[in-house]
C-alpha cells in the first residue's frame, strides 16, 4: 500500500486477525477498547495509556479485542517525518500525550472537514511531542546538532560539506560519519528531506507561486523542483495545489 498524503482519523477495527505492511508511518492512539498487534515481530496491545507507532516497510498484524473499539490513526508520508523510524513501537503515552490524543478525537468528531494543513499542523506537534520522549536527541552529540540546525536554517542554499564541518569543528569525513550514524543519513539527504517538507508547506499554505518555492528551498530550476518533488512524494506539486 503506498500513500503521498498525510491523513488523520477514527477508525474501528474488527476481530479479525489482518497483516500487511505499508511505505507510509502509521501512528495508532487509544480512544476506546483494545487492538492487539504484532509489529514486526514484536507483540503488544494498543489500548488506554499506550500507543503504537507502525514504521514504513514495517510488517505487521492487528485485530480487535471486542467489537466496541475506536482509535485514532494517523498515516504520514515517510518523507514527511523521517524521525519516526527511530522510536519504538509501543509507546507509553504521559499525561501531555494522553491530553493532546484527547484534544485530537474532539477536533475530529467536531470537524471531519479539517483542511488539509489543518492536519498537517496537528501531526506535526505530536510528531515533535512523541520525538522529544522517545527520539533520543538527547544522546546525539551536540557538534552534530548544530550542524542538522545550520541545515534548516540554510535550505535555500548549496551544501558544502566543508562548511558545515567548520560549523561542527568537525572533519568532513567526521562529519559525516556521525552525522549518519545519528540520523540515519548523510547530510545531502537530510537536507533533501527538510527541502521536500518545506515545499510541501509552503504547498499546502497557498501563499506563494511554485516558482516562487521553488526558490525558496533552493532550486533555480522549475522543471528540476518538479521533478524531484514528484519522485519524493509521487505527485508533482500542482497536485498539492489544487
Amino acid at each position: 500500500m503506498s500513500k503521498a498524503n498525510l491523513l488523520l482519523d477514527l477508525r474501528s477495527y474488527d476481530r479479525e486477525t489482518r497483516r500487511h505492511l505499508h511505505d507510509y508511518h502509521q501512528l495508532v492512539l487509544p480512544v476506546s477498547g483494545t487492538l492487539e498487534t504484532s509489529i514486526a515481530g514484536r507483540e503488544g496491545c494498543v489500548d488506554r495509556g499506550r500507543g503504537a507507532l507502525i514504521a514504513a516497510g514495517a510488517e505487521h498484524a492487528f485485530a480487535a479485542a471486542a467489537e466496541d473499539n475506536r482509535f485514532i490513526v494517523a498515516d504520514i508520508p515517510a518523507a514527511l517525518a523521517p524521525e519516526l523510524e527511530r522510536l519504538p513501537a509501543f509507546i507509553p503515552l504521559d499525561a501531555a500525550l494522553g491530553h493532546y490524543a484527547a484534544f485530537l478525537q474532539a477536533e475530529l468528531e467536531s470537524s471531519r472537514s479539517a483542511s488539509s494543513q489543518g492536519q498537517r499542523q496537528m501531526l506535526l506537534l505530536l510528531v515533535q511531542l512523541l520525538t522529544e520522549r522517545y527520539g533520543g536527541e538527547q544522546c546525539i552529540d551536540r557538534r552534530i546538532q548544530a550542524a542538522r540546525a545550520w541545515i534548516d536554517e540554510h535550505l535555500a542554499q548549496p551544501l558544502p560539506l566543508a562548511r558545515l564541518a567548520a560549523v561542527a569543528h568537525l572533519s568532513p569525513r567526521r562529519l559525516s560519519e556521525l552525522f549518519k550514524r545519528s540520523y540515519g543519513m548523510t547530510p545531502h539527504q537530510y537536507q533533501l528531506e527538510r527541502r521536500m517538507q518545506r515545499a510541501w508547506s509552503l504547498l499546502e499554505r497557498g501563499e506563494f507561486s511554485v516558482e516562487r518555492i521553488a526558490e525558496e528551498v533552493g532550486y533555480s530550476s522549475l522543471s528540476a523542483f518538479s521533478d524531484r518533488f514528484r519522485r519524493h512524494f509521487g505527485k508533482s506539486p500542482s497536485h498539492f495545489r489544487k
